[in-house]
């Protein structure tokens, strides 16, 4: 793409998604699902312009979407969104009783627990609002290798014994049914295998990946035969993210998969080894000073990612090729300085092209979304940040 041509005589910063290498990613995600359905994650889009292109383009494979909060939901399921699954537990009274209203209208919202304290609390709302609330269950999918802990500290159902307990809780709600299973493998979909330049690392995180992947299997298995002997009707089992779609879609018992990343294919998925996709969102800054040889400094870039904090956090330089940000500085709050030695004269009032290492957290940033199309501006549209909306 011609980044100058693209951002001319606009204001920067600015954001925007190249539809065409968007759309590839769909195609590549719904190829590497193999058969399964594909669940959005709306974390990873938080636009609902490309939430709608989403559900149009998977066609027949698209199953819904995964939200991040409860108020997000209530936003999306007003925008006309359905088949809604919230990722994780929603506590708040208030929200749980808008969400249960909106059931009670006739949405399909599904709602997150793995404690008992969540099903006793989804059911006064239930109880309030007079309305039957679907509920699913979130299995931990972490590994416990000796001396290592591999996975995230997310759900406290770790065994077919906790799911046991807190069916027996289920089952005393006269407005909850079970309908679904989730199981979040994140050891496994969000750590990179193929960094440059680090070849043992990278040997022992596949050796570990490759281990979790059977046991990941086999826990997820072993909880869905369970339920179902115990005469559970599971709507669906869901698995899997950007990072382990073919493992995760080679499980028998999965019946669809999340994918959220792969759309905008942010900086921290280059390092993967078994997939690739296209970088598709990005963000344009703006040269507004040259203090030395080869140093351009743009306005404003410091969009740094969640996590643990480190340089992969960082945004990349995408344009110009071979640009980087400098060891000691960064990106700035409100200046970034970009080393560059190339064939490219950047002048005052250039663009500097980036990629947040996370793809929705580049949306927190930004308004709008200028959609690129044939290396022209086709469309301009709001982010939830846009539409004066901020959840998490």
């Amino acid at each position: 793409m011609d980044f100058q041509a693209i951002f001319k005589g606009r204001t920067l910063p600015a954001a925007f998604v190249n539809l065409d290498a968007f759309d590839a990613n769909i195609e590549t995600v719904l190829r590497r699902a193999r058969n399964k359905l594909v669940r959005t994650a709306s974390k990873s889009v938080r636009c609902v312009a490309l939430l709608r292109r989403l559900e149009q383009k998977i066609g027949e494979r698209y199953c819904g979407i995964m939200t991040y909060s409860g108020e997000e939901t209530l936003h999306l399921a007003h925008a006309g969104f359905d088949r809604l699954l919230i990722g994780y537990p929603v506590t708040s009274e208030n929200v749980l009783f808008e969400l249960a209203k909106a059931v009670a209208d006739g949405k399909q919202i599904t709602f997150m627990v793995d404690l008992a304290e969540h099903v006793l609390r989804l059911e006064a709302a239930a109880q309030k609002a007079h309305a039957t609330l679907d509920v699913c269950l979130d299995i931990d999918m972490s590994s416990r290798f000796p001396f290592l802990y591999f996975g995230v500290r997310r759900s406290s159902l770790t065994s077919v014994e906790d799911v046991e307990k807190i069916l027996a809780v289920i089952g005393t709600c006269k407005r909850l049914r079970l309908v679904g299973v989730m199981g979040y493998e994140a050891q496994i979909a969000g750590l990179q295998d193929n960094l440059p330049g680090q070849a043992v690392k990278n040997a022992v995180v596949r050796a570990l990946k490759a281990r979790s992947i059977d046991e990941v299997a086999r826990r997820r298995k072993a909880v869905v035969n369970f339920l179902k002997n115990k005469g559970c009707e599971l709507r669906f089992v869901n698995g899997g993210g950007t990072g382990c779609l073919e493992s995760t879609s080679q499980e028998n018992v999965v019946t669809e998969v999340t994918a959220g990343s792969s759309f905008y294919s942010s900086g921290l998925f280059d390092g993967y080894k078994d997939f690739q996709h296209l970088p598709s969102a990005g963000f344009a800054v703006e040269v507004t000073r040259k203090p030395a040889k080869n140093i351009y400094t743009c306005s404003g870039g410091g969009y740094i990612a969640s996590g643990a904090a480190g340089p992969d956090k960082l945004p990349k330089v995408w344009y110009p090729k071979g640009g980087k940000l400098l060891a000691h500085e960064g990106a700035g709050e409100v200046q970034t300085p970009v080393e560059f030695d190339g064939p490219v004269q950047l002048d005052i009032g250039d663009a500097v092209v980036m990629r947040h290492a996370k793809s929705g957290e580049l949306c927190e940033r930004f308004n709008s979304l200028l959609l690129v199309s044939d290396g022209k501006v086709v469309d301009e549209v709001p982010t939830y940040r846009g539409e004066g909306k901020c959840f998490l």
